[in-house]
């Protein structure tokens, strides 16, 4: 393969306070393309291609800093200090109680009104032997969003000559606090904007799920999937039960879960240790028959939480003036379980002094004719 190319470092606007946003561009010599800015650590776009070589942004998100500022569902951000939910915004940690804002409800959603998703970041991009990227880097203050600890936060996005996207995670901080990092991608594997995504077909390799309460927070269950609407073992496609009348898909108003990643070797690895690129069996793969491009899910966490975007209540006016509308995007968000901070039986998050908070989540973008079958890397 020829040498990565450099990203391509551009302006994307200006922030209310005056900060500057900038957008970087990673390409691979197989036709993918991917963008990544400062605000927020996210992902702007991937423009893959088909199985006709036709390319396609298969990312929502919006062709505007504004846009992303004043409408943006989480499109391709980084979220934190806590991905997904804690409980009433309160959690106890050595002895303390901790309050925190509510933006979701009764709850704290992916780190509060103003978590890592809301930051502008700084940006170092880079060229390897691996492929190209972007390393992204933020400090979180002591007190931020009502959390503990001054917390020093880096995010590196590689794109490889084996369309692949690595994401890794890294974090330190002087006081425990807890710790649990996404990305909250939305795909939609023909086409951003090209209508729902119910005919995508998924497999997820987890036995168990976290049922959840009424305000979406787990009730410590490790409930098994057999016989339920949220049985992905194997290829399924996303709409064939999600309107079912099961309680759980009622509450979400779909598929808004996180399941219990089976304790196979999803990453070539330990659970914890460092995914090797493409090696080992996919956490989670999506197949689009129509088109036929493929995602697969590596990852070195314990859980993904599975949202089809049923929240997408639009008219919202993304890339090149398409319309996202309700269910026009699926998320597999790579993390620890919802709630751990109050859930003793859950993986603990909790970060100490001393210790650093390692995580890796590698997309790997291809091309298939069927949901069975061995699939290539787009070329």
């Amino acid at each position: 393969m020829p040498p990565a190319r450099a990203p391509q470092r551009v302006p994307f606007g200006t922030l209310a306070d005056g900060r500057g946003v900038e957008c970087f561009t990673l390409r691979n010599a197989r036709g993918l393309e991917v963008r990544v800015m400062t605000y927020g650590a996210a992902l702007v776009a991937v423009r893959a291609p088909d199985r006709n070589g036709a390319l396609d942004d298969i990312v929502l998100g919006f062709d505007s800093l504004d846009a992303y500022v004043a409408h943006s569902p989480y499109f391709g951000a980084t979220v934190g200090r806590y991905a997904n939910r804690i409980a009433n915004g309160r959690f106890t940690l050595d002895g303390v109680t901790y309050d925190l804002p509510r933006n979701n409800g009764p709850n704290t959603l992916h780190g509060g009104p103003l978590g890592f998703d809301k930051a502008a970041w700084d940006a170092e991009p880079f060229v390897t032997g691996q492929g190209a990227g972007v390393t992204f880097t933020h400090v979180s203050p002591d007190g931020d969003q009502g959390f503990p600890g001054t917390v020093h936060v880096r995010v590196t996005y590689t794109l490889t000559s084996g369309n692949t996207l690595v994401i890794d995670y890294a974090a330190t901080t002087d006081r425990a606090t807890p710790i649990n990092l996404t990305n909250h991608a939305y795909f939609n594997l023909r086409g951003a904007g090209t209508g729902d995504i119910l005919g995508h077909v998924v497999r997820i390799r987890a036995s168990r799920y976290t049922p959840v309460d009424a305000a979406l927070i787990p009730t410590g269950e490790l409930a098994s999937v057999e016989g339920t609407p949220f049985d992905f073992r194997r290829f399924t496609p996303i709409g064939a039960r999600i309107d079912q009348p099961d309680p759980q898909l009622e509450l979400a108003h779909g598929c808004d879960h996180n399941f219990v990643l089976d304790p196979c070797d999803h990453a070539g690895q330990p659970a914890g240790g460092v995914v090797e690129l493409g090696s080992g069996p996919p956490a989670a793969e999506v197949f689009e028959p129509v088109c036929g491009r493929t995602l697969s899910v590596w990852t070195t966490e314990p859980g993904v939480q599975f949202y089809t975007g049923n929240s997408l209540h639009g008219p919202l006016v993304g890339h090149g003036h398409r319309v996202y509308e309700r269910r026009s995007g699926f998320c597999l968000e790579t993390q620890h379980f919802p709630d751990s901070p109050n859930q003793p039986g859950f993986p603990s998050t909790v970060l100490r002094p001393g210790a650093e908070y390692r995580s890796r989540t590698v997309y790997g973008f291809g091309i298939r004719n069927g949901p069975g079958e061995g699939g290539e890397a787009a070329s």
